[in-house]
């Protein structure tokens, strides 16, 4: 979510839901469950409704404007839901300049939804084929976003700039940097360390196994589990700075 603040007005740009990804665990009055919004769902839920709203912290006393009044756009594109908001709301503003603004989160209603089960968690998997959308709200640091890794970068009209990463399982925030060179840097050392655990995988599998006198001499499996999963973490990690 891009944050710039001007002195009379904060204009707002990012995706309020990726489609096709996971939600955090939520919960209603029959337990905990997993969610995802499928693909198109929005687009047809933009094309129902000529004027969503927009409030803060889902407040319907906090509406902030709407698509039909011109203080929001909205689209779906491949990756989803898209915002654009600019607002004078004094509010709002104050809470830019602090960095109190957190994510974004969404009203809706279903009208298709397919239930199955999460293989890791267990709890029912909510896949939401269509819906009707009411509001898209504001989140400050009073609510937190149903949908991990909001990103917000804030810029203010002389050009500073901060990131924040919400992370995905606290309230803690990881200060991003926008320098492309050091961006390259975390990329560069996280190639070396996904090479060094490739070559101790080999030289485990090369290493002379040295058993003791009357052990069993049969073959005897090498779990290279951990090497794998550390590659493929090392592997995400480096994705997700280039």
């Amino acid at each position: 979510m891009k944050i710039q603040i001007r002195a009379d007005k904060v204009i707002i740009d990012g995706y309020v839901n990726a489609v096709e990804r996971a939600s955090k665990p939520l919960y209603s009055r029959f337990g905990e469950f997993i969610e995802k919004i499928c693909a198109g769902a929005f687009g047809r839920a933009l094309k129902r409704n000529s004027d969503v709203r927009i409030l803060l912290n889902h407040n319907a006393e906090r509406d902030l404007g709407g698509t039909g009044t011109g203080e929001l756009e909205l689209c779906e594109d491949a990756i989803g839901l898209r915002a654009h908001a600019e607002l004078t709301d004094s509010q709002v503003i104050d809470d830019a300049r602090k960095g109190n603004l957190v994510g974004w989160s969404f009203g809706f209603s279903d009208r298709d939804v397919a239930v199955t089960q999460d293989s890791v968690t267990g709890l029912p998997f909510r896949m939401v084929r269509d819906l009707d959308l009411y509001e898209v709200s504001l989140l400050n640091r009073e609510k937190t976003p149903a949908y991990d890794g909001t990103l917000v970068s804030v810029r203010s009209a002389d050009g500073e700039q901060k990131q924040v990463y919400i992370s995905d399982s606290s309230d803690d925030e990881i200060e991003l940097t926008e320098d492309a060179t050091e961006d390259a840097k975390e990329v560069e050392d996280n190639d070396e360390a996904i090479a060094e655990a490739q070559r101790e995988l080999r030289d485990e599998h090369e290493k002379p196994e040295v058993k003791p006198e009357g052990a069993d001499n049969g073959t005897k499996s090498f779990d290279n589990s951990k090497y794998k999963n550390i590659i493929a973490e090392l592997k995400t990690l480096r994705d997700s700075v280039k």
